[in-house]
């Protein structure tokens, strides 16, 4: 299955009375649009989803903006899966990751808490003296962050608003960041666990904060020349965009570029001065904060940023998503195909496996209804509209169990010849190139190491070889050249007395003639 990026967007009418929204699955290269899910109207912040992921269907909330009611929709089926009344009309919703809790916000400053798979209340408190505007939970579900329009933003952990032995007491906040003057417009919660996490918060009084919760702390102020009612924050948290009801998106840059005192650039990040580090964004000034403004001409209702981080999406109250390019802020195209609609939710993810009239899994199925079988999807109980101690107490959680299959029970499957194990290990561990030249390598010194040693052996036989073929050649030499000598000095000595008696004779011999 070939990997797809997709857009999923959520709609409402322009004015009243003009129909219902939908939840619409776009292609992000081509626009096209995959699926549609109708009959919801969610206002901003009103809208979440989780993907489909380890073999589990995905699932989509929103919350209406006229009635207390929640509509769940599946990837698998285009239709209304479930409607859940709601204790009172939201006005935010937010969902982990996971899809394990859902906290709703209302009007009234008040926060609700959910198990999805079982539908109890766990929690309900006011939390907030004015409207609640935006809940995000940080990424791995273990603390809810709320911004109210009484400027306030507090931290709330969820192991203790899920204790049972809390139940009877008043939640109060881990602790609050309190530093706006005016109403919270969005909240973006940065990678990570809790307290390791970043957390960006933006507001009508012209500013987005940078929060440090593990030290509790305002890390950067950002000051911007209108009110900023959305943000979105590139996942590496390199930079994040701001933009304001009147069309215009900032760039801003959470690093700079100065030269280094040895030479050359260096990269290092801004901010970081605590309550005192103001940084004001200013379109007036010429310069290279000019060029980091992108300038819609609409109102701005929705951010997202692809998963390849390179493309920006601008949604605006028109009804049109605009596609930048984050590296050049150059405009590239727009989906024209909601107008008469404003957009409220804009995200990015790949394209479900299991998407309605497009299933594309190896399942080994004929049709889709065989497929969503084989899928289960995540399981979304009606919500309690009050708690119930006996139903916590029983707490009925439904869960997925594995598939298995009845071939899986025939024995001849389990055999696995050992020479098949063995050759399929060899194929799937298959050393790296650095591993093999490394391990060629050490053969080679071996393989050398031990040549070495033959020849060694080699070369002190052949020394004692000639060890001994030396000294038998002297021997043998010298022995011959003793019995030389001794062979010359005893002609010689018999030689003298024969010369001798010759001359005398010569001379006995002269006497006589004369």
């Amino acid at each position: 299955m070939v990997l797809q990026e997709t857009i999923l967007c959520a709609t409402v009418p322009q004015s009243d009375g003009s129909g219902l929204g939908a939840f619409v699955l776009h292609d992000l290269q081509t626009g096209t649009t995959l699926a549609s899910f109708r009959q919801t109207s969610s206002a901003q912040h009103c809208s979440t989803f989780m993907e489909t992921k380890n073999g589990q269907g995905g699932v989509m909330l929103a919350a209406q903006m006229d009635k207390s009611i929640l509509n769940v929709y599946h990837f698998q089926k285009d239709q209304l899966a479930l409607k859940v009344v709601l204790p009172e009309k939201l006005s935010c919703l937010a969902l982990d990751q996971n899809a394990n809790y859902c906290a709703g916000g209302t009007s009234q400053g008040r926060i609700y808490l959910w198990e999805v798979a079982s539908g109890i209340l766990y929690n309900a408190w006011d939390a907030h003296y004015r409207r609640v505007n935006v809940l995000k939970f940080t990424s791995d579900g273990t603390v809810l962050i709320s911004g109210s329009e009484d400027s306030g933003v507090s931290v709330w952990s969820i192991s203790k608003l899920v204790d049972d032995e809390l139940q009877n007491d008043l939640p109060l906040p881990q602790f609050s960041l309190s530093d706006h003057t005016l109403p919270v417009t969005d909240i973006v919660c940065g990678v990570g666990p809790f307290p390791k996490c970043r957390v960006l918060t933006a507001s009508l009084d012209h500013t987005v904060k940078l929060w440090d919760l593990a030290t509790q702390s305002l890390i950067t102020t950002f000051h911007f020349p209108k009110p900023i009612s959305q943000i979105v924050w590139d996942i590496a948290e390199r930079l994040f965009f701001a933009a304001s009801s009147d069309g215009a998106v900032h760039q801003v840059n959470l690093f700079r570029e100065r030269d280094s005192k040895h030479g050359g650039k260096v990269i290092e990040a801004i901010g970081g001065a605590g309550t005192t580090d103001v940084i004001r964004i200013d379109d007036n000034v010429e310069n290279i904060a000019k060029k980091r403004l992108i300038t819609v001409g609409e109102a701005v209702t929705a951010l997202s940023i692809s998963i390849t981080t390179s493309i920006l999406l601008v949604g605006t109250a028109a009804g049109l998503i605009h596609h930048y390019d984050i590296a050049s802020l150059q405009f590239l195209r727009s989906i024209s195909t909601h107008k008469g609609m404003s957009i409220t939710f804009l995200a990015t993810m790949l394209k479900p496996p299991d998407l309605v009239g497009h299933i594309g899994l190896s399942l080994n199925v004929t049709s889709s209804a065989d497929a969503k079988d084989v899928m289960p999807v995540k399981s979304v109980a009606p919500f309690q509209r009050m708690r119930d101690p006996k139903t916590r107490e029983a707490h009925e959680v439904t869960m997925m169990l594995p598939i298995h299959a009845e071939t899986l029970h025939n024995a001849n499957e389990y055999n696995y010849p050992e020479t098949e194990l063995q050759s399929d290990y060899a194929f799937f561990f298959q050393p790296t190139e650095s591993q093999i030249s490394d391990l060629s390598l050490s053969a080679r010194v071996a393989e050398l190491e031990e040549e070495v040693h033959h020849l060694q052996e080699q070369l002190s036989q052949a020394k004692m070889v000639n060890d001994v073929m030396w000294e038998n050649v002297v021997q043998k030499f010298l022995s011959q050249e003793k019995q030389k000598q001794l062979n010359g000095g005893t002609r010689c000595a018999d030689s003298i007395p024969l010369g001798v008696e010759e001359g005398e004779s010569t001379r006995s011999r002269k006497r006589v003639r004369k």
